[in-house]
């Protein structure tokens, strides 16, 4: 057989002429005797000798009458069954039965041709209707199949079918598209494959959540739906949108820019139902601080959704657009949850009641704590306050105060850097202002180092935060830290330094036994005084407790150590020394171990 107008293969070899035509199409392509090559050889030869003048149609009715045989054998057959070994063939000769319909309209009306096109049209709208019905019932995942033929899978392997549905499908819409139907095709598949795409969201349990839903709906409850959703998010843009390209390409291989549209508009159509939760969340209430990760999560999901490639037509234009105006919302609530963090510090200031032993303040370590998860999200915080300030008008200004110092170089802040610098601000300001709530200077040093430390060691914890402040930050509260203990050291130490300072002890170059007792006296009243009072402080930081002992240690001791042994030789005798010099050297070493345990006690010993 040759070829027809439009260059399909339709077969080269010689058919003999026995044996009778069967309803059968699966025995029509296996009997020998069978004319249906013979057929399409005389059609194609038509076809080529339309234009000479010479229009002999009795080829073409034979064909018409095989083709109408073999439909009605077709529709005799149970759905999803109908095509069998011969498929190709018929496939072909419904093409070729759209090239003679399209070579007879092109011949003038008195021709002859004009019963001829009449017929045509017809079993070529028979033979549509046939591959449309065929091509739905294969779509359609719900319709029941028989044993043996295409069935359904795991709901782990979406979409559901076999290569051999998937290449039967790829036939009748590569059919249907040349003859004319391309429409026809395209509704049928996009109905059935949103219809499926929609089962799959309630398999996930998905619910579509409006606006006034999520105002009744309590935080806990919606905390559940942000789950569900960001869960049903990741399978939508990691597997099914891949899954949904896959078989768009693979039933439309042969007209890419079709199969590229379907996609465009079923994931945009899928898309705009995932969109109505989040859109949903953004407008009914205020959202506390802690709300935040949830949100950026929901704009992280957002994101990758909107950076899907899906083509450029108009519906891909919408995907895009509405997509990136509900990642936009969503990032303006983030931005205004954030933002709920320095009002809450500043609105702080309102507590008049110091904490307990000068330890870390509840404030101090839920900023800090907080803010170490919110670098978690360093990058997505970056975009958001970018688009934020872009929305905004907003600039920022290359003043030296926007820039940070990194690596001995300073550079340009980010947005979301400089509101990290405001936020430690407000936190110091906070945390300064409450050091004046405390009457003991000494305290007032030790909340102020026990709070230093405690953020210095969360910026060591997270590097994301210290690159984002700035060595220069670090160093300034390092060296802010430095001079808080030599205050401590300055105002709790220097009065029990001068009890047993040698200076002042001799009246008249003689050493006054008065004095002398007197100064001991002073220094046991002042150093157990010290002892009941700050055992009950508490520092939390180990290496800060310990640095405070050593220090504390290296001035007290040698100071003590000197003074008795340059002055117990004085006293009468030992009952009168034990009187005066209640502890040895020793002794006030270990006691100042007992510093700074929060001790509700006194853990003083006599020696």
């Amino acid at each position: 057989m040759g070829k027809s107008q439009n260059g399909e293969n339709l077969g080269t070899e010689t058919v003999s002429d026995g044996g009778d035509e069967q309803n059968n199409p699966d025995e029509l392509s296996s009997e020998p005797g069978f004319k249906f090559d013979q057929i399409l050889k005389d059609v194609d030869q038509f076809i080529e000798t339309l234009d000479s003048g010479e229009n002999n149609f009795t080829c073409i009715d034979q064909f018409l009458e095989m083709v109408d045989s073999e439909i009605a054998a077709y529709e005799l057959r149970k759905a999803s069954a109908k095509f069998g070994l011969n498929m190709e063939e018929f496939f072909e000769a419904v093409k070729l039965l759209w090239t003679i319909i399209r070579r007879l309209e092109e011949l003038p009306s008195d021709s002859g041709a004009t019963s001829c096109l009449n017929r045509a049209g017809s079993e070529h709208h028979r033979a549509m209707l046939l591959l449309e019905n065929e091509f739905r019932t294969l779509l359609d995942i719900n319709t029941d199949r028989n044993e043996g033929e295409t069935k359904l899978k795991t709901v782990e392997e979406f979409p559901y079918f076999s290569p051999e549905s998937v290449s039967i499908m790829n036939r009748i819409g590569s059919t249907m598209i040349f003859a004319g139907y391309e429409a026809e095709c395209c509704i049928a598949y996009s109905g059935l494959r949103l219809k499926a795409l929609d089962a799959e969201l309630s398999k996930l349990s998905f619910e579509n959540i409006n606006v006034d839903d999520a105002e009744r709906m309590s935080w806990e409850s919606l905390e559940v739906e942000i789950g569900n959703w960001l869960h049903i998010m990741k399978h939508c843009t990691n597997n099914l949108f891949s899954e949904e390209r896959t078989l768009c390409n693979s039933v439309f291989s042969e007209h890419p820019s079709i199969a590229q549209r379907l996609f465009c508009e079923l994931s945009t159509s899928l898309t705009m139902r995932l969109l109505n939760f989040p859109n949903a969340l953004v407008l009914p209430r205020q959202y506390s601080t802690e709300k935040l990760f949830k949100f950026l999560d929901i704009y992280e999901a957002l994101r990758d959704l909107n950076n899907m490639e899906i083509g450029n037509y108009l519906s891909a234009k919408e995907f895009m657009s509405d997509t990136f105006t509900v990642q936009c919302r969503i990032g303006e609530t983030a931005v205004s949850i954030f933002s709920q963090l320095e009002n809450s510090i500043e609105s702080d200031n309102a507590g008049r009641i110091p904490v307990a032993g000068g330890a870390v303040h509840p404030l101090t370590r839920y900023t800090m704590n907080y803010l170490k998860y919110a670098c978690e999200y360093k990058d997505t915080l970056e975009q958001v306050f970018q688009k934020h300030n872009e929305m905004e008008g907003l600039t920022v200004q290359k003043v030296q105060e926007n820039y940070i110092e990194k690596d001995d170089r300073f550079l340009p802040a980010s947005p979301f850097a400089l509101k990290l610098v405001e936020v430690m601000d407000l936190l110091d300001a906070n945390i300064e202002m409450k050091s004046k709530l405390y009457r003991s200077p000494s305290l007032r040093y030790i909340f102020l180092m026990n709070n230093g430390r405690y953020i210095l060691q969360k910026l060591k914890e997270s590097t994301d935060i210290y690159d984002m402040l700035g060595h220069s930050w670090s160093r300034k509260r390092t060296s802010e830290l430095r001079q808080y203990h030599k205050l401590y050291q300055r105002d709790t130490w220097s009065n029990v330094l001068q009890t047993i300072s040698h200076e002042g002890v001799q009246v008249n170059g003689k050493v006054s036994k008065p004095i002398l007792k007197e100064r001991f006296k002073n220094f046991n009243a002042l150093f157990e005084e010290i002892l009941k009072t700050q055992s009950t402080w508490v520092v939390s930081d180990g290496q800060l407790k310990s640095e405070l002992r050593v220090s504390i240690s290296s001035v007290m001791i040698p100071a003590y150590r000197s003074f008795v042994g340059r002055f117990q030789s004085y006293f009468d005798n030992s009952k009168q020394a034990g009187k005066y010099i209640k502890y040895q050297p020793e002794d006030i070493e270990e006691l100042i171990e007992q510093l700074f345990e929060g001790n509700t006690t006194s853990m003083i010993r006599r020696s």
